[in-house]
């Protein structure tokens, strides 16, 4: 069944009632405590502008470990030549911005609307939501953004103007992620281009079951730093 969500009750139902199709309960706010809470509980807002908010949770579930990041000889090669600068959280607002532009393949226009760019940048001013961004010649041409809690990464888009931009991001979340101890990914859906880095999908109740150890860890909060 599919819940509806209170105003001024921050708490979700279990991620394992969810609809075949993954979506669990409508309603509620953007708010940075309702976030949160969803993304320690494995659930996501995932909406159209026309739509009120809906929360999800997959099955099965796209992660990949900090560790097993498949690396082609392509993406060795353009890391080796240095045609690109890594920054992070230096342009939040303009990764999320880029990643609503770019068009997606089955889908017309973009989820993340006006609203849901100003939630989760008051969730990177707090802290908690993190870009990966690649740069060249003083221009943004790649990155992704998403969600730190405890060891667990949550990532929302990326994009790329420029060919392996992208990759080179994501390679960086990975380097990040493993020099601090993080143990997962959460990549969310299937798609040929996160496949193709090692992710695989899982099982949502065992995504769940090693989410709920992993979210009470110590979170890094705060602006990270390459």
């Amino acid at each position: 069944m599919i819940f509806r969500l209170l105003d001024d009750d921050y708490a979700f139902p279990s991620a394992d009632l969810a609809e075949p199709d993954g979506l669990l309960a409508i309603g509620g706010d953007l708010s940075p405590m309702r976030l949160l809470n969803a993304y320690a509980n494995g659930i996501f807002p995932w909406y159209n502008e026309d739509e009120p908010i809906l929360w999800w949770s997959l099955d099965p579930r796209l992660i990949i470990r900090p560790g097993e990041m498949k690396v082609s000889k392509s993406l060795r090669h353009t890391l080796r030549s240095n045609k690109f600068e890594a920054r992070i959280d230096t342009a939040f607002r303009s990764v999320m911005q880029h990643c609503a532009a770019t068009p997606r393949e089955g889908q017309d226009g973009t989820w993340i609307t006006n609203d849901i760019l100003e939630a989760y940048c008051r969730l990177h001013e707090l802290g908690f939501a993190h870009s990966f961004e690649t740069w060249q010649d003083g221009e943004l041409v790649g990155g992704l953004y998403g969600i730190a809690i405890g060891k667990a990464f949550f990532g929302e888009s990326m994009f790329h103007t420029v060919s392996d931009a992208s990759k080179v991001a994501f390679w960086h979340l990975h380097q990040f992620l493993l020099r601090h101890d993080f143990k997962l990914i959460d990549c969310q859906q299937e798609t040929p281009h996160l496949k193709s880095l090692g992710a695989y999908a899982i099982p949502r109740h065992d995504f769940l079951e090693e989410l709920e150890t992993l979210v009470v860890e110590s979170s890094l909060v705060g602006d990270w730093k390459i």
